[in-house]
């Protein structure tokens, strides 16, 4: 998970929506047990599925921003991908290493919107339920730097989280329009635009998108 600032809960509307994402939000570090469970409950398949066609061929480079407890990692470096999963919270790259043990995934102690630990270039970079808790003047930097570390061609794909954000975290409903104008300034495409729908998990007041940006022709 993306780290950001914990001072406050806020949809995006408040002067502290305007501060860049820094540091590590304390609920995925407490609650990185069961977090571990409920991500693995539901598989990369299944939740990448409106994009996988998509994917490149392997072998191939591929960074996962804000790997969490590793699902998409362990399932992408099982595809034969070498993997760099990045992700600021010390507590959830413990879990994910425990439960993912295995070759093809290295683990970063990074975040956006700076990323200053990784080098290009990827073939592949993957958000999932990342970029919404990215303030909003983060966006627009971040978007450049992903950008920055994309080969040509490369894809960046970021799943979001819709619907009215929760009150334990720092989250925005950030739409997939504003997410495509940013990748445009940055250079990138959009290639699809999927309308996931409801919630994987079940819950009734979440629903999904996913932009799928390419830099360069294929």
């Amino acid at each position: 998970m993306v780290g950001a600032e914990e001072n406050s809960t806020h949809s995006g509307k408040s002067s502290a929506a305007e501060q860049p994402a820094a540091g590590v939000q304390p609920y995925y570090a407490q609650n990185a047990g069961a977090l571990g469970q409920r991500y693995g409950s539901v598989t990369f398949e299944a939740v990448h599925a409106g994009v996988l066609d998509l994917l490149p061929p392997t072998p191939a480079r591929v960074l996962d921003v804000g790997a969490g407890t590793g699902r998409d990692a362990a399932a992408l470096a099982r595809r034969g991908y070498q993997v760099v999963a990045a992700e600021p919270v010390h507590e959830l790259r413990e879990v994910a290493q425990r439960l993912h043990s295995g070759p093809n995934v290295r683990w970063v102690e990074d975040a956006l919107p700076e990323l200053p630990r990784l080098q290009g270039p990827f073939h592949l970079i993957l958000l999932s339920a990342v970029w919404m808790h990215l303030a909003p003047k983060a966006r627009g930097p971040a978007m450049e730097r992903l950008a920055a570390l994309l080969a040509r061609p490369g894809l960046l794909v970021i799943s979001l989280r819709r619907g009215t954000p929760p009150t334990d975290r720092v989250m925005f409903d950030v739409p997939a329009e504003e997410v495509v104008r940013d990748g445009e300034r940055a250079g990138l495409r959009l290639v699809r635009l999927v309308e996931e729908g409801g919630d994987q998990l079940g819950r009734a007041d979440v629903w999904w998108q996913t932009v799928a940006l390419r830099k360069g022709e294929e």
